[in-house]
């Protein structure tokens, strides 16, 4: 039997009145969280949601977070968190592909209104039947636009609340994720999965309760690198977590320092912002290098002068994985022990195996032979949510296809060498060509399209599309891109577009991606 919920459960007996969450100068502890999220799960209940139902979760890093996404999991229920960025489309799409039950949105901002898109989107999906408005003002109304707050239900149940027993092989968590298809695909992850890769975290980086660590959290929390390194980890050895619901390097510079931060986990482009807003934004530095301890890297490849600017300014080595939303997601990860192989994404992580492998399954074996990860262990998921053949794909005899090429050195360090998708990784978020090319060729002026990934100084690659227009269209690059930015979420639409008269391409009429993209976006 085992719920993840228990990682805050056990927190909050052990350490009640230590402070859990941090966002600006609002203060919760563990006892407080622990008594909000059983507030959510009796909730939930009243509401008829039963063990296993599908619950979607849009907010950002804010307390109101942690607190539903345990509640749900007290209710016995299944997380579904969303990007924050996503629009109505791909918001019903969510809803309606994960079979949600019920949708917890927050009402969002002027510059990105989560709750005017989350409305919508709900509006299109018939079988999600409950949404709750998440709201920061206390004194908000208890109905906004019909919809009725969180804070005003939650007031109405109780602080006590057994969590419902769960197996270690049910689904906690659904984490999309998209594949060559181009669709997003929910990754279903169990309680056993996410319960031991966030203690797996916890022994890779030699935390305890008793070092009280103190975590910078802005990478997003629906993400499940986020999820994972900082969230449950975290919360499982009575961390205190500092709030940034986005990232900004000069706020998170001065967090850093006031805060007295001893982990930090981000992407490659949060450190470059943090190396370059350095320069410009003073700070106490010594301060900052006396108690980080652990800076922690993933979601995209870290360039070594990133990595050993990093060390030079800040005194702390950075450390680099490796994992996918289908590896709960750590897979591979340097080791704190050894000296770090600039370029490298580690070795295996505890409880798990990885090898490389042919087109047919096959071990590759050799000192620098390339070849596709595979990988084997406790952090692999159930499969893809109704979708057993795309589950077949990757899934083979236990063993997960990851996609990506690799080669091992003599001493069994990994490094990615390529992408055997064409995935588009900007700033730590995926992005998926064939998904903005559906989009794209949606225009009555689009005839064909191939979005590529090209270097970008800030978010290592950004999203660029190559368009052949419809005979006698007019539309410029400008207004194509603002089409896009209606279209889809704001990580995803093509910052660069260019009109050519055709495409390269292979005999057989595949598009030859690789002879695109070799420069940078315009």
């Amino acid at each position: 039997m085992l719920n993840l919920s228990v990682l805050l459960e056990d927190s909050a007996r052990r350490f009640p009145d230590r402070v859990a969450l941090v966002l600006g100068d609002q203060r919760m502890t563990y006892a407080d969280l622990d008594a909000q999220s059983n507030r959510v799960a009796n909730l939930l209940v009243s509401a008829g949601i039963e063990p296993g139902d599908k619950i979607a979760l849009s907010c950002p890093n804010i307390p109101q977070f942690p607190v539903v996404y345990y509640g749900i999991l007290k209710a016995g229920a299944v997380v579904v968190p969303l990007n924050v960025l996503l629009k109505d489309r791909e918001i019903a799409y969510h809803l309606d592909d994960s079979d949600a039950k019920a949708y917890f949105c927050f009402e969002g901002t002027p510059e990105l209104p989560m709750g005017e898109y989350g409305l919508s989107g709900f509006a299109q999906s018939p079988r999600c039947r409950a949404l709750f408005r998440i709201t920061t003002d206390p004194a908000a109304p208890a109905m906004i636009d019909g919809v009725g707050t969180l804070a005003d239900a939650l007031a109405r149940h109780d602080s006590h609340f057994d969590a419902v027993v769960r197996e270690p092989g049910d689904t906690a968590v659904i984490l999309y994720t998209s594949g060559t298809t181009g669709k997003p695909k929910g990754a279903e992850l169990t309680h056993a999965n996410m319960a031991l890769n966030a203690l797996t975290a916890n022994r890779l980086f030699d935390s305890t309760p008793a070092t009280h660590d103190r975590y910078l959290v802005t990478l997003p929390l629906f993400h499940s690198f986020g999820q994972t390194v900082t969230l449950n980890a975290g919360i499982s050895v009575g961390a205190t977590l500092v709030l940034l619901p986005r990232f900004e390097a000069r706020a998170a510079l001065d967090l850093i320092e006031r805060e007295d931060i001893t982990v930090f986990a981000g992407v490659p482009t949060m450190y470059w912002g943090l190396l370059g807003a350095l320069d410009e934004h003073p700070v106490d530095i010594d301060r900052i290098a006396r108690n980080m301890r652990r800076a922690i890297s993933g979601g995209a490849a870290l360039p070594v002068e990133i990595l050993t600017r990093f060390a030079d300014r800040f005194g702390v080595q950075i450390l680099e994985g490796y994992g996918l939303s289908e590896t709960s997601p750590l897979a591979t990860f340097s080791d704190p022990a050894l000296e770090p192989r600039p370029g490298s994404i580690g070795v295996p992580v505890w409880g798990i195996q990885a090898r490389l492998v042919d087109k047919e399954g096959n071990t590759v074996t050799g000192t620098d032979q390339i070849g596709e990860i595979a990988l084997r262990g406790h952090n692999i998921m159930k499969g893809y949510y109704n979708r057993p053949d795309a589950t077949a794909e990757v899934l083979r005899d236990g063993w997960f296809r990851t996609g990506d090429l690799a080669r091992v050195d003599e001493d069994g360090f990994y490094y990615i060498v390529d992408r055997a998708k064409d995935l588009i990784v900007r700033g730590g978020f995926n992005v998926y060509p064939r998904e903005i090319e559906d989009v794209l060729i949606g225009h009555d002026a689009v005839s064909l399209t191939a979005v590529v990934g090209v270097p970008d100084d800030s978010h290592g690659e950004e999203v660029k599309a190559y368009i052949i227009l419809e005979p006698g269209a007019q539309i410029t690059a400008g207004e194509l891109i603002a089409w896009s930015k209606q279209q889809m979420a704001s990580y995803k639409y093509p910052r660069s577009v260019e009109f050519v008269d055709s495409l390269p391409m292979t005999a057989t009429g595949k598009i030859l991606k690789r002879e695109l993209g070799r420069s940078p976006a315009a």
